[in-house]
This record gives C-alpha cells, structure tokens and sequence, in this order.
C-alpha cells in the first residue's frame, strides 16, 4: 500500500522539467532521462530506474548520493592488479618506482571534479593522474622533469586507447613563474590538482635493510637535476612543495581542490618524521587554502618485509595519506 502511494507521487522527469537543460546532467542520467522522475516533496533529486539518486544542485561532482557516501570513508583498502588488462598499463608504467594506480585517480578524480572539467599534476611520473582523467571523461595537463616518465605515459595512453594529454618537460616551480607560458597551459580553470609529489630525498638515498631487496643499494632519484624536489633535503622540500602549490593556486577555480598523496618516513631517534603532518601545515599556510581532511589508501598488495626483525618494532607501511585542501576564493 505505502510502496503503490509512493509510487504515484513520481512525476517523469521531462514532465516537471519540460524546460530544463539536461546537457548539464551527468553523462549517466541523461542516457536514460526519459525514465527519470522526481517527487514533488524532493524536487532537486533525480531518481533513476536503477535506484540511484543525483541532487541537481550539487556543485562539487556528478556522483550519486550513495557513490559520494563511499567515497568519503576514511579509509580505502585495495587490491589493484599488476598484469592484465586491470592493470592499466602497469608493465609500461613500473618504469617509476611508485606509479599510482589509474583507477585510483579516476575514483579521486570523479569525486572532486564534473564531467569535461580539467585537472593537473604538476609532478606526473607515469602519467597516473591523466589515465585517471580520460578513464571518466575529464581533461587533463602534466608536468614533469622526467622525460623518460612522459614518454611512458604517452606509450600507456596509446597502449589502452585512451585520450592522450598535452604534457611538459619542466621544472614545474620555473614554468609556474612564467605568466606567459601558464597561459598557454591553463587555457581553463583547474577545478582539481591532484598530485604525489617525491618525498624529499628518500629515494635518493642509499638503501639499507629489507628495502635493498626491492631497489639495491644504490640510491634511485627521480632525476639527477638539482630542481628535483626528489633531491631535496625535507625542509627545502616542505619549501618547495608549497611555493609549487602556491604559483599553481590562481590557475585553479575558487572552491576547486588541491590532493595530496604523502607517505610518512619512519620515525628515527626524536625525529617523528610525520611527513604528512609537515605538508598539511605547510599547505594550509597558503592564503585562501584550507586542509579539507584526509584519506588513508592502503596497498593490500604490497609486498611485507620483516623490518627490525628480530630487534625493533618497525612498521611496514603499506599505506599512504590522501590529503585534500580546497582553494576557498
């Protein structure tokens, strides 16, 4: 009885919209629009046949309301494949050390951004964040000092017949100090810049213990160019990463976002090398930016060493900080 009267309060979508710009929907309700309806006791959200709901006045994404409520759990746990099809490119892409995974950008993407609107990286690696970009219908704009990675990247995107974005082979702090050059690459407002910048000097330095099984010994740098925040010690990092993030933020739209990707150093002596910590603080310096929150990404497939066995507790990290921090005018 309740279901039957519930039902007869739906009205077809085009019925009380008759006027109303569907091209500005998403790509998922307009292709079935006309079995779309809305209650008149909730006259901004647009049921689907499906059951999904999409709030017409939401001006961040084009989720429904319960793919936003996933997302924003806290804490994400997964299992992406390394070979195959699901890989998206990996056998091209493990060229970097750390290459994110492009359904992992593509999720962060879809979250802070609308269809057709852009998104940057101004430390690209392999191109994760531009995979992700064309894997849901949005533009994208790299840059990297590495022009092995860009190659990558491009040879990735073609390999998986996916859009291929323009990118540059740049100190990003020197090309983000020209107003010349930046108007030419940020032809439109950036609405995301979603980043995993290098972490200071960790991979340049020599390895040791259980990390000489994965990498060697020697140390294993980005880049050998002074410029490489890669290179730097964490201060002059902490320094750089913010005046990146500052020279990009007029490119970027008021209330557009800022993501970042950190991983914590191990702790050594009475240095806490809470790494995620310093970068929230030094982003959050910036004016008209404000730490947002975080998300916790663990890796199941990251492969477990004994670190410290058998003297010390030392904690493999499998996991990495998703920290988001939103320009507010």
């Amino acid at each position: 009885m309740t279901n039957n009267k519930s039902k007869e309060k739906m009205v077809p979508f085009l019925k009380f919209y008759p006027r109303y710009n569907v091209a500005s929907l998403p790509s998922w309700v307009t292709a079935d629009i006309k079995h779309a309806s809305i209650s008149p006791l909730q006259p901004k959200s647009i049921l689907m046949p499906d059951g999904r709901r999409y709030y017409m006045d939401n001006k961040l994404n084009h989720l429904s309301g319960q793919e936003w409520t996933t997302f924003i759990n806290s804490v994400l746990v997964t299992r992406y494949p390394t070979r195959g099809k699901e890989s998206y490119a990996h056998d091209i892409r493990k060229i970097h050390p750390t290459p994110k995974p492009p359904q992992l950008m593509r999720d962060i993407i879809s979250f802070f951004t609308k269809e057709n609107e852009t998104v940057a990286d101004i430390f690209m690696g392999v191109g994760g964040t531009l995979l992700g970009a064309a894997l849901c219908g949005r533009k994208g704009i790299g840059i990297d000092l590495n022009e092995i990675y860009l190659a990558a990247y491009h040879e990735a995107a073609k390999a998986l017949g996916l859009k291929e974005f323009k990118t540059y082979c740049a100190d990003c702090i020197s090309i983000l100090k020209s107003t010349t050059k930046c108007k030419r690459i940020f032809k439109e407002p950036v609405s995301l810049l979603l980043i995993d910048p290098p972490y200071g000097n960790m991979m340049a330095r020599k390895k040791t213990g259980a990390d000489m099984a994965v990498y060697g010994q020697k140390a294993t740098p980005f880049t050998n160019k002074a410029e490489d925040l890669g290179n730097m010690d964490i201060p002059s990092f902490l320094n750089a990463l913010q005046k990146a993030v500052e020279l990009t933020l007029p490119y970027i739209k008021p209330h557009g976002h800022i993501v970042v990707f950190i991983k914590d150093l191990q702790p050594k002596g009475k240095q806490l090398n809470m790494l995620h910590y310093d970068i929230a603080n030094k982003i959050n310096e910036i004016d008209g930016v404000n730490y947002k929150g975080m998300r916790i990404w663990a890796d199941a497939t990251a492969k477990l060493f004994p670190y410290g066995y058998p003297f010390s507790f030392v904690a493999n990290q499998i996991h990495q900080y998703i920290l988001v921090f939103r320009k507010e005018k």
